[in-house]
């Protein structure tokens, strides 16, 4: 069966396509772009679908390089089933599953295991990211070799850092071997340790543990300088503070092969979030101040941070209940990332084309994914989106089994109405 997506404003930075266009799909497969009304003559059959796309913008199916879908192990936070079905209502059609699981996937055999259930319950791509050393515990390196054989697409401890610079350097030089990227989890734990939002006045306030900037800062600088010195590929996962802004504007000025990514409750809300000691605004980096905000927009106005992520950390309502201290961090944020960004559109931060960028073409050219294009020949992964879209954001309509979420009641503006994930149609009320 052929869809046609006509009437569609078609944004594509991999094509530099900015415009009023037909898309038509074929099967699995994008078969190519026409001016608008020329597609359909001799074309379409009466079995045939046609969507019409009037007054909505048509993207690339956005490319998430950093969630985390708890399976195995943590099935009552989230599966690879719901996980994905939430990526889906959020007009994502490829997640990368971070490796923090119960196994963590350490070994071939738990990458296996995440593709086969992909591939059996997944609603969209879902492509394994693999542990840098085994048990996540940082002291010996997991099988690079054999987990990118079976389809890991790059390696990190999200959740954990690699406090061993002599262990990172390794992984670094690994990742030039293989050509995948290290995604590093920025925190000195000598600094970090026992803290729990961001180290400031705040903090004293409410009589909570700080987290310094310089327990994210530090590791960014040891991990570009580790780079520097291997040649590897390092990308900076979830950046949250201005210095960790200048220290990888600098590197990337030097030709340190780095790229860097943010989450859009870093650019969104500030440490003022968790008033009340709201668990739910508990993330780690943690919230950080008005200041840190108007560097990461510079940062993704000026290109230092190359990518928009979710860090989409789904947990049971009761983790959540717990004491601000002890309450795991993390934010459910598949359902909400594109609208939550779209506001950087809205304040001039980015054109509509440059966040397209960040959130598909960049993810995917540094993971070595055919992903984020419409070009002919390519999946058929597309989000169709109503900039006018307005909608109060309830955890209650989360289909991910995350409800955690700070921006419970927010009003939003522009939303995905359809996703066409390799040619499969889902539409959003």
């Amino acid at each position: 069966m052929k869809i046609l997506v006509k009437n569609g404003h078609i944004i594509d930075p991999s094509q530099d396509i900015d415009g009023v266009f037909d898309l038509l799909i074929e099967g699995r497969i994008i078969r190519g772009m026409y001016p608008e009304g020329k597609a359909q003559k001799g074309l379409l059959t009466q079995k045939d679908r046609v969507i019409d796309a009037g007054g909505k913008h048509v993207m690339p199916g956005l490319v998430d390089m950093h969630v985390h879908l708890r399976e195995p192990g943590f099935e009552y936070k989230e599966t690879i089933n719901t996980g994905t079905h939430a990526a889906i209502k959020g007009g994502i059609t490829t997640v990368c599953a971070m490796p923090n699981t119960s196994p963590v996937n350490d070994n071939s055999g738990i990458t296996e295991f995440v593709i086969r259930k992909s591939q059996k319950e997944g609603m969209c791509s879902v492509f394994p990211v693999g542990a840098i050393t085994k048990g996540l515990k940082g002291k010996e390196l997991a099988e690079f070799g054999l987990m990118k054989e079976e389809g890991c697409i790059a390696f990190t401890d999200d959740g954990m850092p690699v406090m061993n610079p002599v262990i990172m350097r390794r992984a670094l030089e690994y990742s030039r071997a293989f050509d995948v990227p290290i995604i590093a989890h920025s925190e000195d734990l000598n600094l970090s340790g026992g803290g729990s939002m961001n180290e400031g006045l705040l903090s004293e306030i409410m009589g909570l543990e700080g987290i310094p900037r310089a327990a994210e800062e530090t590791m960014v600088f040891r991990d570009v300088a580790l780079a520097e010195l291997t040649g590897g590929r390092l990308h900076v996962a979830h950046v949250s503070t201005k210095g960790s802004v200048k220290i990888i504007r600098e590197a990337k000025a030097s030709g340190v092969k780095v790229t860097a990514e943010t989450c859009p409750h870093y650019f969104s809300i500030t440490e003022d979030a968790v008033m009340g000691y709201n668990t739910n605004a508990k993330v780690n980096p943690p919230l950080r101040t008005p200041a840190d905000i108007e560097a990461i927009k510079e940062g993704l106005r000026d290109g230092t941070i190359d990518v928009i992520v979710t860090d989409h950390a789904p947990h049971h309502y009761d983790e959540k209940l717990l004491e601000f201290d002890h309450a795991p961090p993390g934010i459910s944020g598949l359902e909400t990332s594109l609208s939550l960004s779209l506001s950087l559109v809205e304040e001039g931060v980015l054109t509509l084309e440059g966040l397209v960028e960040k959130m598909a073409l960049n993810p995917a050219q540094i993971l070595g994914l055919k992903r984020g294009t419409m070009k002919a020949g390519a999946r058929a992964d597309v989000t169709i989106v109503d900039l006018k879209k307005k909608f109060k954001v309830d955890p209650k309509d989360f289909v991910s089994k995350g409800k955690n979420t700070p921006f419970d009641g927010w009003l939003l503006m522009g939303a995905p109405v359809i996703t066409i994930c390799a040619g499969k149609v889902y539409e959003w009320d």
